[in-house]
C-alpha cells in the first residue's frame, strides 16, 4: 500500500531544519515537481502527485482531436426548409434570423447550396394560402408541399435524401395535426385515413422519406400498410416517435403560419414523461418505422439516449426552432460565442445518441466542418 504524502510532521527520509522543523523531500515542488515560488499555494507543502492525469490527453490540439469520442460529419445533418405558396421572394422570419419561407426558385437554390455543402438531407414543410377543416391542400398533387417535393427531387434527389413532413397542421384552418370530431377533439382514426392519403401523394412526388410528425396512435402502421399496398415499398418512414408538447416550437409556428388555438397536449407527449418516450419509440419500431426520432432535442437528451440504446434502426433528433432562436438571440447580444454554441449544441445531440440531426444550421455548420 502506498504511503500517502505527509502534510505535517516528519516523514521518512525528511531532513531536519534548524529549529527542529522537518522538510519532506519535494515539499517545495508544485504540480509536476517544479519548485513553488514564495506565496504560491503549494509553497512549503509536500507535492501532491496524482496517480491519474487525464489532462495529458488534453494538452495539445492534436491529442484532443485524436481521442475525441464523437464528431459531427456534414452527412449527419438535415436541413428543415419552408416553401410558401404564392411568394414572389423569400420571406424572412423575424423569430428565426437567417431562416426564410422560400419561393420555389429560392428553394431550389438553397437545396443546391446544401448539396454543395455536403449535408445529408432536407426536410420540407409547406405553407399554403388556403386551409380547411381536413387539410385538403395536403393531398393536392399540385399543392405547395407536393410541388416543392417534386422540385427538390428534381434538383438534388440524386445527392440528398428528400424528406417530407407528413402532418396536417400546416393545412388545417384549426391548426391541429388531425381532423376534428363533432366535439372538437382530434379524431385519431379518421386522421389516419388522411395520413394514408398524404403518404401516397408524397410518395408520388419521389420523396425518399416521409416524416410522420402528427403523433397519432398507429400512424406508422397505417402509412406503411398503404405504401406497401400501392407499390411504394422503397419509400421509407421516419417516425416522430417521442414528440413532446414543448414550448420550444413557437418560432416554427410562425414559419408555417399556424392557425392553432389552444394546444396539442392530447396527442403530443407530456414533458415530464421519460419512460413514455421509450414506449412510443418501441411501438413505432414494431409498426415498421425505418427511423425513429426524438423532438425537441435539447431538453430531451435523456429520452434520446434511452431510445438510442435500444433502437435497432437509426435514431434522429430535431434541434427545433426555439433552440435555434435562443442561441441566435444570445449571440446577437454578444452573450455567447455563436459558432462555438452551435457546434457544441449539435455535438451534444450526437453524443446523446442521434445518428443524424435536423438543424436549421445544417448548411452553415457543414461549411465549417469541411
Amino acid at each position: 500500500m502506498t504511503t500517502p504524502p505527509t502534510v505535517s510532521g516528519s516523514a521518512p527520509g525528511a531532513a531536519t531544519r534548524p529549529g527542529g522543523t522537518a522538510r519532506t523531500a519535494g515539499a517545495s515542488a508544485g504540480r509536476g515537481g517544479t519548485t513553488a515560488a514564495a506565496g504560491h499555494p503549494a509553497a512549503g507543502r509536500p507535492a501532491v502527485r496524482p496517480v491519474e492525469r487525464p489532462r495529458r490527453l488534453r494538452s495539445t490540439p492534436a491529442l484532443r482531436s485524436l481521442v475525441s469520442e464523437h464528431r459531427i460529419h456534414p452527412r449527419e445533418l438535415v436541413l428543415p426548409m419552408f416553401v410558401k405558396e404564392g411568394a414572389s421572394e423569400p420571406v424572412a422570419l423575424g423569430s428565426m434570423p437567417g431562416v426564410v419561407q422560400h419561393t420555389m426558385d429560392s428553394l431550389r437554390r438553397a437545396a443546391a447550396e446544401a448539396a454543395e455543402a455536403g449535408i445529408g438531407g432536407l426536410m420540407l414543410f409547406g405553407v399554403p394560402t388556403v386551409r380547411d377543416a381536413v387539410g385538403t391542400a395536403a393531398t393536392d398533387p399540385d399543392g405547395i408541399l407536393n410541388a416543392g417535393l417534386r422540385a427538390l427531387v428534381e434538383e438534388v434527389g440524386d445527392e440528398l435524401v428528400v424528406m417530407s413532413d407528413l402532418c396536417l397542421d400546416e393545412f388545417t384552418d384549426h391548426g391541429h395535426c388531425g381532423v376534428l370530431d363533432g366535439a372538437g377533439r382530434v379524431d385519431n382514426d379518421a386522421t389516419l385515413v388522411r395520413y394514408q392519403d398524404m403518404a401516397l401523394a408524397q410518395a408520388a412526388t419521389g420523396a425518399h422519406m416521409l416524416g410522420l410528425s402528427g403523433m397519432m396512435d398507429g400512424q406508422v402502421a397505417a402509412v406503411r400498410e398503404v405504401l406497401d399496398r400501392e407499390g411504394h415499398t422503397d419509400t421509407s418512414v421516419l417516425a416522430y416517435s417521442a414528440k413532446y408538447a414543448s414550448a420550444f416550437y413557437g418560432p416554427f409556428r410562425d414559419a408555417v403560419e399556424s392557425q392553432l388555438q389552444g394546444d396539442r397536449r392530447t396527442y403530443q407527449m407530456d414533458p415530464a414523461n421519460r419512460r413514455e418516450g421509450l414506449r412510443e419509440a418501441t411501438l413505432d419500431l414494431a409498426e415498421g418505422a425505418d427511423v425513429v426520432m426524438v423532438k425537441p432535442a435539447m431538453s430531451y437528451l435523456d429520452v434520446l439516449a434511452d431510445v438510442a440504446e435500444v433502437s435497432p434502426v437509426p435514431v434522429a433528433a430535431y434541434q427545433v426552432s426555439g433552440e435555434y432562436a435562443m442561441i441566435e438571440a444570445a449571440a446577437a447580444h454578444g452573450w455567447i460565442d455563436r459558432r462555438r454554441a452551435i457546434e457544441e449544441s449539435v455535438l451534444g445531440i450526437r453524443r446523446a445518441g442521434a445518428d443524424f440531426v435536423l438543424t436549421y444550421w445544417a448548411t452553415e455548420l457543414a461549411g465549417w466542418l469541411r
